[in-house]
């Protein structure tokens, strides 16, 4: 039988959220080995554990997954959450590219030059209250179903309402005018797994802060 996936990666949010975030809803428990210095990232390179020598890696069913959007499509066909067909993978993939426009954005964040973040938190919020938000709203508007593609959870959906959380750290108000949004959160957020997962002192990470960032920097260089 096989075991955990183990995520290899450091103490925070970065890329490997959104991994944390599709196992929760596939409801499937994993293992964390954090990166803590230069010499954990330096001997899983000198193992050949790392394809490209960088994380996000994954160990899961014998593989060692690199790249995460490989590691997250993988995760998502397994426990189906990635469409029944073609026409609705195209759907789900050209909303996971929207939802990850904005959150490229949200997880360079914490490495902006103080003197920058203000006006990058600002950018973040217009673009998901102008742009963003409003595409999804529509999406689930015209077609009048729980999901973003028909009633069956996605990929899309679990990535989208990690996005939803994200931006309502910086703007708590923010899904006030987009309540199809708000109860897909809801919806989500009560899949028993995630409801965990969201819960104080789970393997999800809080907000990056300076100063794990600044050590996260020297692990990397």
């Amino acid at each position: 039988m096989a075991g955990k996936p183990k995520l290899h990666y450091f103490d925070g949010r970065g890329r490997m959220e959104s991994i944390r975030w599709l196992l929760a809803a596939a409801r499937v428990e994993f293992e964390e080995k954090f990166l803590e210095t230069s010499k954990d990232l330096e001997k899983l390179r000198n193992d050949r554990s790392l394809m490209f020598q960088q994380v996000p890696m994954v160990e899961i069913d014998g593989m060692k997954l690199a790249q995460s959007r490989a590691i997250l499509s993988y995760i998502a066909a397994k426990y189906n959450l990635y469409g029944k067909d073609i026409k609705k993978r195209a759907l789900i993939d050209m909303y996971i590219e929207g939802v990850a426009d904005l959150n490229e954005m949200i997880i360079l964040l914490p490495l902006s030059p103080p003197n920058e973040k203000g006006t990058k938190i600002t950018q973040i919020k217009e673009s998901a209250a102008n742009r963003y938000f409003p595409a999804f709203e529509r999406v689930l508007q015209s077609h009048g179903q729980d999901y973003l593609v028909g009633n069956t959870l996605s990929r899309a959906d679990v990535h989208l309402v990690e996005l939803l959380y994200s931006v309502e750290e910086l703007d708590p108000g923010i899904l006030a005018n987009f309540p199809l949004l708000k109860a897909l959160k809801t919806r989500i957020s009560n899949v028993p797994t995630v409801k965990k997962f969201l819960q104080p002192g789970s393997q999800r990470k809080p907000p990056g802060d300076e100063t794990r960032f600044e050590k996260v920097i020297k692990i990397f260089q």
